[in-house]
């Protein structure tokens, strides 16, 4: 929850587990499809005397908010992909397709002019019609600071944006709109004029800050809008019928929709199901059709029909607030944290998959910017597991501090079952290798993304799913006075690589900042990466086309269907 999350991003609890995911040599596919696909393109329509067809969902969190301006949870992201949708929706292989837009976006000769048409015809699930003013609309309104949009820093790359964010006053920000770059050309039309050339702004046109919103609803609603299900509309395959809080969301489709005819899916159940055991006992039962496990069941389970995973571009870490725990502003300290916990021993015996061992920040997968891998482009830079190291460099940090032992710190992470398990292996690793006591905070997820993005908290288990498939979208969190540097940390040359990253043409160049950007974040360790994530699911193998992506939320039902 980039995602994450997000984030994520892409935030998300870190009950799921798998045997087959990402590797130091093979590169993840971009999606994992279970069952057989149901290609976008296809044109038959479900007849009118079929039965019903309905999907039930395990569903590990309750989403925090269904707003696409605010949301920053993977739980909230799959909800809202399903209810509305951008001017493209990534697909089974990861790539952008015509959503909202008729098709893919003339792009000018210099690359900073993208102008996209919308389809014919398009409404809203009330059947009002939906225009470009809605997307304009959107816009501002993620961009205006009152808003307090985490993501807004995603529209960043398009000119005036930047000015916006820093308005001071609702004056201000009334004549900065007029400099922003993008224009209505009509109702159907859009044109984007960016700063500079960006190579993955189609697919940021597919990321949920930028899909368009009801601008009636959002005023009437306020501060409810996407709270519940009254207070939300989309124009995506989708729409929500039934939100019960802590409990489950019903989805039915979306007559409206402009492909309705190849949606084909009639119901969606997702029932917020925390602990792994219940959730099994669902599956088979067959209450639930699809349900994530944990290690416990994987070996059980792995070499049936049943059994798939998910290979993600995530990282999971420990966040060392310098705010809230002083002694967190020593770099020995924090090194010190993260060198005392065997991220091996993490995998094997706590997630027991192919989730492997961090080697940096950005994860197995991702893609350089420049043609190739960026982990093979990096290598593997994560300081390695040493408890004798570790343990000295405790009382290092303590002597520079003028301390005799570290306070106790607060580690939170979401109450889920996979989650209390790693807190209690963190827990163990410090006290055992560095005769450190810390005290185990396991809250809602909700609770937690709230806590982070109000920067209310001393460290936090977190995760990170990329919301595009280039380093970006990891490196950007941690400048300072950054949306999601919750952690208020600052390095000026750290700052310096990225921004200049985002500004560098030569693609090569671009390659090797964001690389010496990666550097500084493993030799000053103000987060504490351990793993790079898969997830293991059992699936119903009457369920196709139900795709679990690489980035963004965790499913996309958009062309599932069940036989």
């Amino acid at each position: 929850m980039k995602r994450k999350w997000v984030p994520i991003a892409l935030a998300a609890s870190l009950v799921a587990v798998a045997t087959a995911g990402c590797s130091t040599t093979d590169k993840p596919s971009p999606t994992t499809t279970a069952g057989t696909s149901t290609a976008p393109s296809s044109t038959t329509a479900p007849s009118s005397t079929a039965k019903a067809k309905e999907l039930n969902v395990n569903f590990r969190s309750e989403p925090p908010v269904l707003d696409s301006s605010k949301s920053t949870a993977a739980a909230s992201f799959t909800i809202i992909s399903a209810l509305n949708e951008g001017l493209y929706r990534i697909d089974k292989d990861g790539k952008p397709q015509p959503a909202l837009a008729k098709e893919l976006p003339k792009i000018s000769a210099d690359g900073k002019t993208y102008t996209v048409t919308l389809r014919d015809g398009l409404t809203w699930a009330d059947g009002s019609p939906l225009t470009a003013k809605d997307f304009d609309y959107a816009f501002k309104r993620v961009l205006d600071p009152a808003t307090g949009a985490q993501y807004s820093f995603m529209l960043s790359y398009i000119k005036g944006a930047n000015a916006m964010l820093a308005s001071k006053t609702p004056d201000e920000l009334k004549a900065k709109e007029k400099e922003l770059g993008v224009k209505l050309i009509d109702d159907k039309t859009i044109e984007f004029t960016l700063d500079q050339p960006v190579p993955f702004f189609t697919d940021l046109l597919a990321f949920q800050t930028y899909y368009p919103l009801k601008k009636d609803l959002v005023e009437s609603a306020k501060e409810k809008f996407g709270a519940d299900a009254d207070k939300i509309i989309g124009a995506g395959p989708f729409k929500l019928t039934e939100w019960k809080h802590e409990q489950s969301l019903t989805l039915v489709k979306n007559d409206k929709y402009w492909d309705k005819d190849n949606v084909k899916l009639d119901k969606i159940t997702l029932n917020i199901v925390k602990d792994v055991n219940t959730g099994l006992n669902l599956f088979e039962n067959n209450s639930a059709d699809v349900a994530d496990i944990s290690r416990d069941h994987v070996q059980i389970w792995k070499g049936k029909p049943e059994f798939t995973t998910k290979r993600e571009l995530t990282t999971s870490y420990i966040m060392y607030s310098q705010k809230n725990f002083p002694a967190f502003k020593n770099k020995k300290i924090r090194l010190a944290l993260t060198l005392g916990i065997d991220n091996q021993g993490y995998v094997d015996t706590v997630l027991g998959n192919g989730s492997v061992a961090a080697q940096g920040l950005i994860p197995v997968g991702m893609q350089d910017g420049n043609g190739n891998e960026f982990r093979k482009t990096a290598g593997d830079i994560q300081p390695k597991f040493d408890a004798a190291k570790a343990k000295s460099l405790l009382q290092e940090g303590l002597q520079e501090l003028g301390l005799k032992e570290l306070p106790p710190v607060h580690l939170i992470a979401d109450d889920t079952e996979g989650a209390k398990k790693s807190l209690e292996f963190i827990l163990a690793q410090w006290q055992q290798n560095l005769g450190y006591k810390a005290i185990a905070e396991p809250i809602p997820h909700k609770l937690r993304i709230e806590k982070q993005s109000k920067h209310d908290f001393e460290a936090s288990v977190s995760l990170w799913n990329g919301d595009y498939n280039d380093p970006m979208t990891f490196l950007d969190m941690w400048i300072t006075g950054g949306d999601f540097n919750e952690i208020d940390w600052s390095n000026a040359e750290y700052d310096k690589l990225v921004n200049g990253a985002k500004a560098e043409l030569d693609r090569a160049k671009r390659t090797k900042m964001m690389v010496d950007a990666e550097k500084i974040l493993m030799e000053e360790m103000p987060i504490g990466t351990n793993y790079f994530r898969s997830q293991a699911y059992l699936v119903k193998p009457k369920v196709e086309g139900l795709i679990l992506p690489s980035m963004g939320g965790d499913f996309e039902f958009r062309w599932a269907t069940v036989k």
